[in-house]
C-alpha cells in the first residue's frame, strides 16, 4: 500500500513539474517575441507587485509612454511611435513579465501543497531548493538585461546579457525537465549504451554553443546582415569577418562572423545527429527509446529548414519575428529531445534516482 501511495505522489509531483516545463517553454518563446519586436524597453521600471496590472486608463498609458520617451531607443529609432504603437510593444513585455509572475505562483503554490500533503521524498527537497534559486537568478538576470538597454546611447538590451538570460532560462528548463523525468520514467524504460551516450553528450555540447550564437543572432538582428543562402552575401568565407579590432570582438559583435559561426554549428549539429541516428537505429533498446529515437533527427531537419527560411525572409515585413520565434521554439524542442535521450540512454545500469 505504501508503495502505491508513493507512486501516486510521484506521479502528481511529476505532472506539476511537466506543467512547469510547459510554462517555461511559453516564457522563453515570449522572450523571443519580446526581443524581436523590440519590446523589452517599453517598461522602464521593475515593480514586482504593482507592475502586474497594465495601465487601466488613458492617463496611465500616457504616463508609461512618457517614461519610454525618455529612452534612447525611442529618441533614435521609434520617435515616430504613436500611443497605439507603444501599446503593442508594451503588451509583449508586460505579458512576458506577467507570465513569469504566474510561473512563480504555480511553483510556490504547488511546492507548499505537496509539502503539506507530505508527497515529497526527502531527497527531493534539495533539487527543489536549487530549482527555486535558479528561478530567482533568472529573474534577476532578466532585469539586469533590461537595465542594459536603459542607459544613455543604448538602443537595445545588450546582446551578451540577452544570451546570458536566454541560456539561464534553458538551464532552468532542462533542470526542471530532468527532474520530472527522474520521477516519472521507470528504470525498465532506460537503455544502456555507453558509445551512443557519448555521442549524445557531444551533440549537447555543440548545441550549447549554437544556442548562445542563436541568442547573439536574435540580439543583433544578424539575419538581416546577410539574408542569403547557401553563401553569405555571395561569399563562402566573407572578408568582413575580421574587420573588428581586437580580433576577439568579431566573435561577439560582428554580425557576419556571428552568422557564419551559427551556420557552421548548425551544419555540424545536422551531421552529428545523422551519425547519432544511424547508430541509434541499430540498437535494440527499451520501448520508449525505440519509439522516440527518431525525434531528434526530425527536429534538427525542421530546425535547419526554419533557419534557412528565417535568414532568406528576414528583410521582409515581420518575417524575422515570426519565423525567428518558430526557429527558437524548435531549437528548444530539439534541446529537450537531446536531454531526454541523455536521460534514457545510460552508460551502465542506472541506480541513483535523482541527478
Amino acid at each position: 500500500m505504501a508503495e502505491i501511495v508513493l507512486k501516486k505522489s510521484n506521479k502528481n509531483v511529476a505532472i506539476w513539474l511537466y506543467l512547469g516545463v510547459f510554462m517555461l517553454i511559453i516564457q522563453i518563446v515570449l522572450g523571443g517575441i519580446t526581443r524581436l519586436t523590440e519590446s523589452g524597453l517599453s517598461i522602464t521600471e521593475w515593480n514586482p507587485i504593482t507592475g502586474a496590472l497594465p495601465p487601466l486608463n488613458n492617463a496611465q498609458w500616457q504616463a508609461e509612454f512618457a517614461k519610454y520617451k525618455g529612452t534612447d531607443q525611442f529618441r533614435y529609432i521609434h520617435s515616430d511611435f504613436s500611443l497605439s504603437d507603444f501599446k503593442f510593444i508594451f503588451f509583449w513585455e508586460w505579458f512576458h513579465r506577467t507570465w513569469a509572475r504566474l510561473m512563480g505562483v504555480v511553483f510556490l503554490v504547488g511546492f507548499f501543497y505537496f509539502l503539506v500533503k507530505k508527497q515529497f521524498k526527502k531527497d527531493m527537497i534539495i533539487p527543489f531548493v536549487i530549482l527555486f534559486l535558479l528561478g530567482a537568478v533568472q529573474g534577476a538576470i532578466g532585469w539586469i538585461m533590461v537595465e542594459s538597454g536603459l542607459v544613455p546611447k543604448a538602443m537595445f538590451v545588450n546582446h551578451i546579457k540577452l544570451a546570458t538570460h536566454f541560456m539561464t532560462a534553458l538551464v532552468l528548463l532542462c533542470y526542471t525537465f530532468w527532474f520530472a523525468l527522474s520521477i516519472s520514467v521507470p528504470s525498465n524504460m532506460k537503455t544502456v549504451n555507453k558509445p551512443l551516450r557519448k555521442v549524445t553528450w557531444i551533440i549537447l555540447i555543440v548545441l550549447f554553443f549554437q544556442l548562445i550564437y542563436g541568442a547573439f543572432m536574435a540580439g543583433l538582428h544578424a539575419a538581416t546582415a546577410a539574408p542569403t543562402w547557401p553563401t553569405i552575401n555571395g561569399q563562402w568565407f566573407p572578408g568582413v569577418m575580421n574587420r573588428l579590432s581586437p580580433g576577439w570582438k568579431n566573435f561577439l559583435d560582428n554580425k557576419i562572423t556571428i552568422q557564419f559561426i551559427h551556420r557552421g554549428l548548425a551544419y555540424t549539429l545536422f551531421i552529428l545527429v545523422i551519425i547519432w541516428f544511424a547508430k541509434a537505429w541499430k540498437i535494440v533498446g527499451s520501448t520508449l527509446f525505440s519509439k522516440t529515437k527518431v525525434i531528434p533527427l526530425l527536429l534538427v531537419i525542421l530546425q535547419v529548414a526554419l533557419g534557412i527560411t528565417t535568414v532568406l525572409l528576414s528583410p521582409y515585413g515581420n518575417n524575422l519575428v515570426w519565423f525567428g520565434v518558430a526557429h527558437q521554439l524548435v531549437a528548444i524542442l530539439f534541446l529537450m529531445s537531446v536531454v531526454f535521450m541523455l536521460y534514457i540512454i545510460r552508460p551502465a545500469a542506472y541506480q541513483k534516482r535523482y541527478f
